[in-house]
């Protein structure tokens, strides 16, 4: 099958471009796959108006295709870049000046190599399978309490389809990109933040399949300038979909956090993202347990609203660190809000944040 592939690629670059070069040279050939004899894939131009003059080679590539031995039939498709996303409205008296011009989105490139920045150290997931159980409060709080100890700490906002570390970090500018390709990340709390959310309008929906979603992550991770970092937090979707794999396949994460509510529903798809990652041969580093308490603020009574020691007793039997335990906790909620993750300052949650950060130093992961 590879060696297919490789003849269908000598074949089309064969097809010259009028401005030079080839489909192959230009990378716009997309999802070539050969299966039962057919070969398909797409040709990806760089505008609609260049792909409405691109019909003849398109045609003159199924035919290269279909030349190769072992190929009975081609079949090609042509696409196009759409235009730009249209980005958030200017606040008021503020300038266009630095706004990134760059696509966002699009079809990975480079195949399998490499997207993990070489300048950062130590990369680290934060999932959990399930959304609501609080993987970005953790996510920008462990990062804040990182750099509070003294850390270079990055976070990325991976959500694609619901970025909320703009509002949780309390920065919503847009980032520059003065060349329209090297994006300039955010500074929030000492900590270097990048997410989608920041480029594209905050009241209007991701629709977006698969390719896309791969696309925008690979261009936060290589395109963004993080500098030196000594731990990158991803904050991850939910799920175990096209983020999760092209993160473990391409970006060779130091290691994943689980995050998890006691409650057995939430169990069930922790188990499948450590499944997924066991998989992807990425190292989980232990679990964490969100809302594992209620402590009312006027009585003291404690409540269990999710169950009792769940994900400590999973980590028991898995074999895996248990990293520690966070109440739900109303001034938890309120800060994050605001804008002012609560690791920023010095009440009982802060130094819960504080030693898992320490848990995660002392272990050389951050």
């Amino acid at each position: 099958m590879t060696d297919i592939r490789t003849a269908i690629e000598t074949e089309l670059k064969r097809l010259e471009l009028p401005d030079g070069g080839n489909l192959i040279s230009r990378d716009m050939v997309r999802a070539l796959s050969v299966d039962g004899g057919v070969a398909r894939f797409v040709i990806e131009a760089p505008s609609p108006e260049i792909a409405k003059k691109m019909e003849p080679l398109r045609a003159a590539a199924e035919r290269a295709a279909a030349s190769v031995e072992g190929v009975e039939r081609a079949s090609v498709a042509l696409t196009a870049h759409e235009q730009s996303a249209k980005a958030p409205p200017k606040p008021a008296g503020g300038s266009d000046e630095g706004a990134p011009s760059l696509k966002l989105g699009g079809h990975p490139k480079g195949g399998q190599a490499s997207i993990r920045p070489a300048s950062v150290r130590s990369l680290i997931a934060v999932g959990s399978g399930k959304g609501g159980v609080g993987k970005s409060t953790v996510s920008s709080n462990l990062a804040v309490a990182l750099a509070k100890q003294g850390r270079k700490v990055g976070l990325l906002d991976a959500d694609i389809y619901g970025p909320s570390q703009p509002r949780m970090m309390g920065e919503t500018k847009r980032p520059a990109s003065p060349d329209g390709k090297i994006i300039e990340p955010l500074k929030a709390h000492g900590v270097t933040f990048m997410s989608i959310g920041l480029m594209l309008d905050p009241d209007k929906a991701v629709v977006w399949r698969g390719p896309m979603l791969m696309g925008a992550l690979q261009q936060m991770l290589s395109q963004v300038n993080w500098g030196e970092l000594d731990v990158l937090i991803v904050d991850l979707p939910p799920g175990t979909g096209d983020v999760q794999l092209t993160l473990s396949q391409r970006a060779q994460p130091t290691g994943a956090l689980i995050v998890s509510t006691p409650q057995d529903v939430a169990l069930l798809d922790a188990r499948k993202a450590m499944d997924m990652f066991n998989t992807l041969k990425t190292p989980i580093l232990g679990l964490i347990e969100n809302m594992s308490v209620f402590h009312c603020p006027q009585c003291g009574y404690e409540a269990h609203i999710f169950g009792q020691g769940g994900v400590a007793k999973e980590a028991e039997k898995l074999g895996i660190p248990f990293l520690g335990a966070l109440p739900i906790d109303l001034d938890t909620r309120l800060a994050g809000d605001e804008g002012k993750p609560i690791a920023l300052g010095d009440g009982p949650m802060a130094q819960a944040y504080a030693q898992l950060a320490d848990r995660l130093v002392q272990g050389g992961m951050a």
